[in-house]
């Protein structure tokens, strides 16, 4: 045999005047003119995230973002050099200013325009920027539900970790001696992955869709190889490194090749079973496998706290939820955590209930209802006669929910 390699080059070639594009399958006719263009953008060795805006301005960015991102920084590093610096040199340190010494251009980037341009800012320079994140389990077809995301990719990333807190359950997980969330560990390295290594400068729609039985999650790519990726072997490779570069400093990027690695660790201890399957191209595709039964309890439970909350945000459920797992036994059953969400609930939006009226309310017998009382003692007070008195939330927990709210 005859082995020989052939370096990939840098130029587009022409057989007979007609370009070809090879793959593992075979060599294929490119005739579409934006298909011609994403093969020169996979060659070149420029990152569409550094192109320049001359006119884009510092007041096109969303003001209110500065303050969250220096507390974000802050709370991941205290002694961060960052913290020191205006908004103004934060981003020319972060690289999202720059200089073309080549062309003496200079200005704001690409980069910069997504991580905190304002919405009506980044629409005119991408018109089609979008994360499509969407629930397809009753109706497949369509939706069951949907969140339609066109901001910058600091609060899309927050958006859609809490369309991912809304849709799928939590597992209680102890990993030394602190209790970590599952479910946080493994889709905040998807969203984060999904953010950060799309290619920005193709149209293909980016989209998040959790079916019954898996996630999928696809972006546009700028490929550097082709097929399922194998943990054990592949090369990481940056594909936006001022955008990853930035969003490691807030903590939500670990290490260049992290995510694959994260995923494939957890996915066992949160659906039991199962292999995650990370595939590279033309998009960038990646399966998360979940035991239908999973989501279908996660989906009743979030439904029932949510009727139970009325009108309060997911995120003041989800804090509810973490905060009694944290709270009580690991050995006590989820449908008994959850009636003690129900039971906080509850006394947060009518304080003073007694156990007569939170009996039934859950449709328990007060015998169970005090015995749920003394589970969460913690987070529960009784104030006023033992006859006439009702159960508080004590000053700490309805603190917590009120910076949720």
């Amino acid at each position: 045999m005859i082995h020989i390699q052939v370096p990939a080059s840098s130029q587009i070639h022409k057989t007979a005047n007609t370009v070809f594009n090879r793959s593992n399958d075979g060599d294929f006719k490119v005739i579409q003119p934006q298909q011609i263009a994403e093969i020169y953008n996979h060659k070149t060795a420029h990152y569409t995230e550094g192109i320049i805006y001359p006119a884009l301005r510092f007041e096109d960015f969303k003001a209110d973002l500065f303050p969250k991102i220096k507390n974000l920084i802050r709370s991941y590093n205290y002694n961060h050099p960052w913290l020191a610096l205006n908004d103004q040199q934060m981003l020319e340190k972060a690289g999202l200013w720059k200089r073309d010494l080549k062309s003496a251009q200079e200005g704001y980037t690409l980069a910069a325009a997504l991580l905190l341009g304002k919405d009506e800012v980044i629409q005119q320079i991408l018109p089609y920027f979008k994360i499509d994140a969407l629930v397809r389990i009753e109706d497949i077809y369509r939706y069951d539900d949907r969140e339609y995301i066109q901001t910058n990719l600091i609060e899309a990333y927050e958006q859609l970790m809490t369309f991912v807190g809304k849709h799928l359950p939590d597992k209680f997980y102890i990993e030394g001696d602190q209790r970590v969330s599952l479910r946080n560990k493994i889709f905040r390295e998807v969203v984060a992955n999904l953010i950060v290594h799309r290619e920005y400068m193709n149209a293909y729609p980016c989209t998040f869709i959790i079916y019954a039985d898996r996630i999928e999650a696809e972006n546009a790519n700028n490929p550097h190889g082709e097929g399922q990726i194998d943990p054990e072997r592949f090369a990481p490779f940056p594909k936006n490194p001022a955008i990853v570069k930035f969003f490691m400093q807030l903590g939500r990027v670990d290490e260049l090749g992290s995510g694959v690695l994260n995923v494939n660790r957890f996915i066992k201890e949160y659906a039991g079973s199962g292999t995650p399957q990370f595939i590279e191209g033309s998009t960038f595709k990646t399966i998360i496998p979940i035991p239908e039964g999973l989501i279908k309890e996660g989906m009743t439970q979030n439904t029932k706290l949510k009727r139970i909350g009325g009108s309060l945000s997911d995120t003041v459920s989800d804090t509810v939820s973490d905060t009694v797992s944290d709270t009580v036994s690991d050995t006590v059953s989820d449908t008994v955590k959850l009636r003690l969400s129900k039971i906080i609930l509850l006394l947060y939006q009518n304080p003073g209930r007694n156990s007569n009226e939170l009996s039934n309310e859950l449709n328990v017998s007060i015998a169970t209802i005090r015995r749920d009382l003394q589970k969460i003692a913690k987070l529960v007070t009784f104030e006023g006669p033992p006859k006439t008195g009702g159960y508080f939330l004590r000053q700490e927990m309805k603190q917590k929910m009120e910076q949720k709210s």
